[in-house]
């Protein structure tokens, strides 16, 4: 009995295992990617509820290629060392596409590693032109602006607005935020406007009393911050502590809620820079309502991340396969139709055409700023 029992245990493994090896096979397997812990975490909140409910409506509709789809998550808390592990471990697992990273200084590294081993990338928020300028093959794709555009956009605005004032440029050396906002000095420049301070902070620091006083002494009017929330509320809330009152205004890393409990009264009349708002697009209205009637406001990024992955699945559904070069190919083929509007890429991978707006922060929440 015993040589007849063991050849037949050894046999119900052997299909147990192989019906699972099945069952995962006929699943595709996506990821994403971003600050799913840490400062950054709101963001990272927004690409993963993008992601999963942009998941879930396709699969409702019966998957892609008559598959369904399963989603893996990593969380590279805006770090650029870890993102390449994230980017690793998310390849492990066996993922032929990522929406993702958040933070372009994640994004940048993380790209070579899907690059190299034929994953196909779209971010929703990394915005530093590097990423798609020096991207090391075709697969790399986004669904938001470049800092370029946002800055060719907010610096000649703060030229025009504050002619002969003094103004200061303020960033917290990441890629994200010394990027954008160089490029908004720059443009700025070329409009003829001159900087009466150009300054670097530390981000993580909560005191910021010694960067206020300096900006007093140069009796700075107004001040345009290149990063992230966090230290922008730190900044504006200290600065009106102390007495200067001077307009903060910074780019598309404020598009959060967050920005206004963290400042307080402070964020009263704060501007920002970002695309016109998806939310009041037609093509989100149904998405929307899922989002809300699941208790989840979908501001910031969470749109851009469904998009990313409607997208993607759009373009495998008619390349017919998800191969990545394949995929890259079809993408660039003509425009999309998504949750955020037609969407097209040129060769770079960058969108074709992308607008940029100003919010101002009103009683604790922001909206479109009119006349602007």
């Amino acid at each position: 009995m015993q040589k007849v029992k063991f050849p037949l245990l050894a046999a119900a493994a052997l299909a147990t295992a192989l019906s699972v090896t099945t069952a995962k096979a006929e699943d595709i397997t996506i990821g994403m990617a971003g600050p799913i812990t840490g400062d950054l975490a709101e963001f990272g909140a927004q690409l993963v509820r993008g992601a999963e409910q942009a998941v879930a409506d396709l699969n409702k509709a019966g998957g892609v290629m008559g598959k369904q789809l399963k989603l893996e998550k990593g969380d590279d808390q805006c770090d650029p060392k870890q993102a390449p592990i994230v980017a690793n471990d998310l390849v492990s697992k066996g993922v032929v596409f990522v929406a993702g990273h958040f933070c372009s200084g994640s994004s940048i590294p993380a790209s070579s590693v899907y690059s190299e081993e034929g994953v196909l990338q779209i971010t929703p928020a990394s915005t530093n032109p590097k990423f798609t300028d020096e991207a090391p093959g075709n697969l790399t794709f986004r669904t938001c602006g470049r800092d370029d555009q946002q800055g060719s956009f907010a610096g000649p605005w703060i030229a025009e607005h504050f002619k002969g004032k003094n103004v200061a440029i303020i960033h917290d050396k990441s890629q994200y935020g010394q990027g954008l906002a160089d490029l908004t000095k720059a443009a700025m420049n070329a409009a003829g406007q001159t900087e009466a301070l150009y300054e670097a902070i530390t981000a993580g620091e909560q005191d910021y009393t010694a960067l206020v006083t300096k900006l007093k002494e140069k009796k700075i009017d107004v001040i345009y911050f290149g990063g992230y929330h966090p230290e922008a509320a730190l900044i504006v809330k200290q600065a009106r502590e102390q007495g200067l009152n001077a307009p903060l205004l910074s780019g598309d890393s404020l598009n959060t809620q967050e920005f206004a409990t963290l400042a307080g009264a402070a964020s009263e009349g704060v501007m920002f820079t970002n695309a016109a708002e998806a939310r009041n697009l037609p093509s989100a209205t149904a998405v929307v309502k899922e989002f809300r009637d699941g208790g989840f406001e979908p501001e910031g990024y969470t749109l851009s991340t469904y998009a990313a992955v409607q997208v993607w699945a759009a373009a495998v559904t008619e390349a017919g396969t998800t191969d990545s070069a394949k995929v890259a190919e079809t993408l660039r083929s003509h425009d999309w139709d998504t949750v955020i509007g037609k969407l097209g890429f040129d060769e770079k991978g960058d969108l074709k055409t992308a607008a940029y707006v100003w919010y101002v922060f009103k009683g604790g929440k922001y909206e479109e700023a009119s006349g602007m």
